[in-house]
């Protein structure tokens, strides 16, 4: 690991820095720490001269081989590998932050933005999507910007309490398609931001949420589509979530956390 790269983490303001390959043993160790006010180093990395930054200092930049607790934009448009990401925020605001970032970023580059969830949330990132600027407000009136009810859209892929295999891909097809409709545009990237895997989390559906997160993950290798997933840390306070959590990091292409 190239430690410049984590030493210029460190001094965006972030509060840890986690080694991703150590995401398996420390990263649930990591957010309780860092939720108390508290800096995390991975282990590797507590010997050396970092570990006098984290306290004041900490991390908020990923590269491939590094976990932080960034609130740095979302790239919207990348081209390589799949883009499954997931993002844990202990404040709504940090939550809209984040995807405001994200989907602006996509209406920027021209592509298509769909954010899945509550009713406040659709609202407020609508009025902060429309606050960025008048291309992104144009984009909107283009329709390349889709707002969507999480609720009704978890019930049309649900059967038997548990995410349907088959009517998941075409549920996200038709979605997908639809949100295509009328933008001309060679290599056009969709750009979803999901609350939909939480608010089953929430409900303690633990085995419904990893399946969703893996459908999701199919989605992510064989469509043009870039994927981002919120979970409130309020869904971290209890020990015995921790096995589901760590499952949920693994079906992720990268872990984004704020404080």
């Amino acid at each position: 690991m190239d430690l410049n790269v984590a030493q210029g983490a460190l001094c965006e303001g972030g509060q840890g820095f986690l080694v991703k390959s150590d995401a398996e043993s420390e990263l649930f160790a990591a957010i309780e720490d860092v939720m108390q006010g508290k800096g995390f180093l991975s282990r590797r990395l507590a010997s050396l001269a970092l570990v006098g930054d984290v306290d004041s200092q900490g991390a908020s930049h990923r590269n491939g081989e590094a976990i932080a607790s960034p609130t740095v934009p979302l790239s919207a448009n990348q081209n390589v590998g799949r883009c499954h990401e997931v993002h844990f925020y202990s404040d709504d605001s940090l939550f809209l932050d984040i995807s405001t970032c994200f989907l602006s970023a996509a209406l920027s580059a021209g592509d298509v933005a769909v954010f899945i969830g509550t009713a406040t949330h659709r609202m407020t990132l609508l009025e902060r999507l429309h606050a960025e600027g008048p291309d992104t407000r144009t984009a909107i009136g283009q329709g390349r910007y889709v707002g969507l009810k999480a609720v009704e859209f978890i019930s049309d892929f649900m059967a038997s309490d548990m995410p349907d295999t088959g009517w998941f891909p075409k549920v996200v097809n038709d979605l997908i398609v639809g949100a295509r409709k009328g933008v001309e545009r060679e290599h056009l990237r969709v750009a979803v931001c999901s609350e939909c895997a939480h608010m089953l989390w929430a409900q303690g559906r633990a085995d419904a949420t990893i399946r969703l997160e893996q459908l999701w993950n199919q989605i992510a290798t064989t469509h043009n589509v870039n994927i981002l997933c919120g979970y409130s840390l309020e869904s971290l306070r209890c020990e015995e979530d921790s096995y589901t959590f760590r499952r949920i990091c693994e079906e992720h292409s990268a872990v984004h956390s704020s404080f």
